[in-house]
């Protein structure tokens, strides 16, 4: 199951201990990582990156949810951090973008305190039991979440209520006196504007959505590769 973990350590040396950690449960076949970056909350509540050297660094296809909790991380002031991770200014900080829930935000807000490390990274796990031991042992805070594509479904909805809404308008107006046809037409004429962004977003994000998919499905046959040749290394 695809997954947004996140390890909560009291200094950036355990942080880096947990990316270790993570890697080598990786070797092991326990989990397979998409995207990583170890995150710090600054003194004045901002997040920013610590450390990123991973070549699927956030900003690529596979980093876009991470980049967009990493933002969401610093609250109303950490919109920039986008662009300070390698995202383009201003995207991927939406909760919408972030295919979690705001619950699960605010719960790692309220644990990433100033001066804490943070160990995010988007993964593949069937089992939590790996990863949950090896970092409490070092002394990690583990938080996770399933990735959802339940925000796609709420756009759908929202966009409905707005045809309907428009839908509604537009009865009216066909039995209004003149005086009022004007101010109805305004009112859809907003609501179009809203719809066709909505839409639009959505498809957007389904794209995205296509892309990601497609990427993580290279990453693991690249994976595969590798192992192969190296079982065939070690029985040559």
């Amino acid at each position: 199951m695809d997954r947004m973990l996140v390890v909560v350590f009291d200094s950036e040396s355990k942080a880096n201990e947990g990316k270790d950690v993570l890697f080598q449960l990786e070797s092991e076949g326990a989990v397979v990582v998409y995207a990583y970056a170890v995150v710090a909350r600054n003194k004045d509540g901002v997040a920013r990156v610590a450390q990123n050297e991973d070549p699927r660094p956030v900003g690529t296809v596979l980093g876009t949810s991470l980049g967009a909790l990493i933002g969401l991380l610093g609250g109303p002031v950490g919109a920039g951090v986008g662009a300070a991770a390698g995202l383009a200014a201003g995207a991927a900080v939406d909760l919408s973008d972030s295919k979690i829930g705001e619950d699960f935000v605010e719960d790692l807000r309220k644990e990433l305190l100033p001066e804490k490390f943070a160990l995010v990274a988007e993964v593949d796990e069937d089992m939590t039991y790996p990863v949950d031991t090896r970092m409490e042992a070092i002394g990690g805070t583990v938080f996770r979440r399933a990735l959802s594509e339940v925000k796609h479904k709420l756009s759908d909805e929202h966009t409905a209520a707005m045809k309907a809404d428009r839908a509604q308008l537009k009865a009216e107006h066909a039995k209004a006196h003149a005086d009022r046809k004007a101010k109805l037409q305004e009112k859809m004429n907003q609501l179009d504007t809203k719809i066709e962004a909505r839409v639009e977003k959505a498809k957007e994000g389904r794209r995205a959505a296509e892309r990601e998919a497609q990427a993580k499905a290279e990453l693991l046959k690249a994976k595969a590769a590798v192992a192969k040749a190296k079982a065939a290394e070690i029985h040559y």
